[in-house]
This record gives C-alpha cells, structure tokens and sequence, in this order.
C-alpha cells in the first residue's frame, strides 16, 4: 500500500537536515559551512516541562493565526524550529522576548537541547516516516553581510544546519524554491516570487510526514453526506466510516483519536458541541487543556465519520509572535541579532515570518506540507459514541509519545 504524505513545515530558517534528512537538491552556493561539523552535545530528552511548555506555544500560536472564516493549519513544530534556531543569533532584550515566547520559562541553551533529543527521537519508520530538513541562505556580499561563526556553529551542533552563500539573484531564487519543494514531496512548489534588495537572509526549515492510517478504509466504509459549513450552508462530502477505540470528552467537546499505521503517530478530531460554536471553542482551548483531553481518552466503541478534505492555508505570523511577546525581533532600530552577522547597510531584522500549509484527507491516510519562511532584513457494557464531524471542527496530527500537536487546524467548510 502506497504511503501518503505529511510534510510539516519549511521555516525560511536553517538549513538542518537532522538525522531524518529528506535529500536536498544540488544548489549553486557556496556552502558557508566548509570547516565546520557538528560537536557532540549532550542534547535533554522530552519531560513534562518541555512538553508543557511547547504545548503551550503550540496552542497560543495556533489560535493567533487562524482564520475564524475558513479553513486553517498550521505546523507549530515548523515555527518552532525555525525560531530557535534563529534566536541563536539574537542577544539582549531581543533574545529574552524569543525565549519567553518560544519556551516559557526554558532558556535558549536548554531549550536547544531539548529540541536535538526530541526531533531525532520522533519516530521514522516504513509507513509513518518524518523527515526534517532546514537550510540559510545568505547574501553573498562580503562588504555588506558578515556571518558569526559561533552561530553557524551552535546551529551546526544541535540541528545539523547547513548554510549556503549565494548571490541572491534568479538562480538563487530558483534554488531556494527547488529546495522548498524537494523536501514537502512537491507539495509547496515555492515560497518566493522575488527576493527584496534589503534581503540579506532567509532561515528554512522543511518537515515531512509520510503515513497511512493503520486501517485504511474501502469503498465500502465511503458514503456521501452533508456537511455545515462555517456560515450555516449545507456542502456535500464524502465521508469515511469507522469503528474507532478511543473516544475523547472535554466537557464541551466530543472526538476521536485514529492511529497512523505503527501507531507512532495519531489523527485526532475534536467536534465542539451544538450549543458552542467553534470560535468560542478555540478560545477557550489551551496547552494544558490540549494535553489533559488527549491524555484522558477513554477507550470504548465510537462510530466515527471523517469528511474527505484538502485545502491550502497561507498566513503571515509576524502579527501573531508580536502579540505572543516577541515584537523586538521585528524592528528596524530595537532588533539586536548581533549573534548571527552584521550588515553594513544597517540593523538586522526579521523582516517576515510567512507560514504556507497544504493538507489532504483520504481513505489511504494523510498528505500534508508546510512552509514557514524568516525573512532577515538589513534594516463492561460499551456504549458505542458517535462522532460524526458534519459541521467545523478542530483537528491535530500527534506524535503519540508526547502527545504534541505536529499539525494543528480546523475545517470550516469541505472545498470543491
């Protein structure tokens, strides 16, 4: 049986392929990491604080950047990454709000440990692979742009990252677009129409589930339906029937978890009652509360129905990690990434955090990708549940020893 896809996330942020590597195109630059390999470190593995934490701004990040109006997803992990490996170059106050927002009360050095143990401890097997692959791309301007060794260095040692040097010009934007689609299985074709004169860097980092449900459905389990839309119209889609083991109950929401095939990874839907509507659900939803409902499954019979559905979801996250505490990194005059280079022509900044998704939900499991690009500027008895997802309502991919939401989003309405 064919796998299907789930690519994560491309975060413009940090060429690291980790020990999950996607192969990488051949690209024509050169490569600033020539004398550098990777130190051993001692990396922290995954506890409840972490865990905590990242559930957390996992949750914080996905309700500050979702459309109440349609369809929305996001790879919190992606973000992540690609911020902290970029937060290796910021110092000052500009560092403090990064880490305040990307790991709570854990710091940049600790929370780069725990990130090396936790994405080469996720799961990649035959039919639930993950792979994760990151790149920089720099201007190639040595009387502009200078590059900090300590931090291609530090990027080296806990995510592998390569960095490459290019003159930013057609090829390179052919390059870096090449690369985006390499590593999402041709999901995301490109994440650059241009690349700006005051561009000086961008930080990628591309994330790639490839599963199939543990147990497919057939056409036999496929019946058409209809499904309410966000704004009250009735949709038709076909959905997927199965007998499912592990019920979920909030209090003000019902669901089910289907597991992906290794039971590594799980499908988790969550259908706000009747009486709540899907917007006020979302804001009452939190890291804690997240892990509390997925850990206090309940295993028991649910008929559950899966509507068929693929979208794309494009957003720009700057607002949204302004709002979660972290606005210094995007000014022209405050931002302080004095760890990473230094420009000539003024400031170092983020200039842009745009966040890309595509989604697919079928009988034979679940294809996903996801881009984020950084932009750096110069300047007993059993009672059977029943779930039937026939109106909005929010899903999750986890990896099933963290219980961390990889992918979160919601369904709105069921596109044509």
């Amino acid at each position: 049986m064919k796998a299907l896809t789930i690519a994560f996330s491309i975060l413009l942020l940090a060429a690291i392929t980790l020990n999950l590597t996607a192969c990488a195109p051949t690209v024509q630059a050169a490569d600033l990491m020539a004398g550098i390999s990777g130190k051993t470190v001692q990396g922290k593995n995954a506890d409840a604080k972490f865990i905590g934490n990242t559930a957390d701004f996992s949750l914080a990040l996905f309700k500050k950047t979702i459309s109440q109006e349609k369809n929305s997803l996001i790879s919190p992990l992606s973000v992540l990454l690609a911020l902290a490996m970029t937060a290796n170059g910021a110092d000052s106050q500009t560092l403090s709000e990064m880490e305040r927002v990307l790991g709570r009360d854990i710091g940049l050095e600790e929370l780069n440990e725990y990130l090396y143990s936790y994405v080469r401890n996720l799961p990649n097997e035959k039919k639930s692979k993950l792979t994760v692959a990151n790149s920089i791309w720099f201007r190639e301007d040595e009387n502009r742009l200078t590059v900090e060794k300590d931090f291609l260095q530090k990027n080296a040692d806990y995510y592998n990252a390569a960095a490459y040097k290019s003159p930013f010009d057609g090829q390179t934007l052919k390059d870096i677009n090449s690369w985006v689609k390499e590593n999402t299985d041709g999901m995301i074709d490109k994440i650059l129409d241009q690349i700006e004169d005051d561009t000086i860097m961008y930080l990628i980092n591309a994330v790639a589930f490839d599963a199939e449900w543990e147990t497919v459905y057939n056409k036999a389990n496929i019946s058409e339906g209809s499904f309410t839309a966000i704004g009250g119209s009735t949709q038709k889609a076909e959905f997927m029937h199965s007998e499912e083991n592990i019920y979920l109950d909030d209090g003000r929401a019902t669901g089910f978890i289907k597991p992906y095939a290794g039971n590594k990874y799980s499908f988790v839907a969550l259908l706000p009652n009747e009486d709540i509507a899907i917007g006020d659900y979302i804001d009452m939803l939190s890291g804690e509360g997240f892990l509390q409902t997925i850990n206090g499954a309940v295993t028991t019979a649910v008929s559950a129905a899966l509507p068929k559905f693929s979208y794309d979801y494009k957003i720009q996250m700057n607002a949204a990690l302004k709002a979660m505490g972290m606005p210094q990194a995007f000014s022209p005059l405050q931002a302080d990434f004095s760890k990473l280079g230094k420009s000539t022509r003024g400031n170092i900044f983020i200039g842009e955090v745009l966040h890309k998704t595509f989604i697919q939900v079928d009988e034979l499991g679940t294809r996903a990708g996801a881009v984020t690009k950084v932009e750096m500027q110069d300047e007993a008895y059993i009672e059977t549940k029943v779930v039937v997802l026939n109106r909005p309502f929010v899903y999750a991919i986890i990896d099933n020893a963290s219980k961390l939401p990889v992918f979160i989003g919601t369904v709105m309405e069921i596109a044509d």
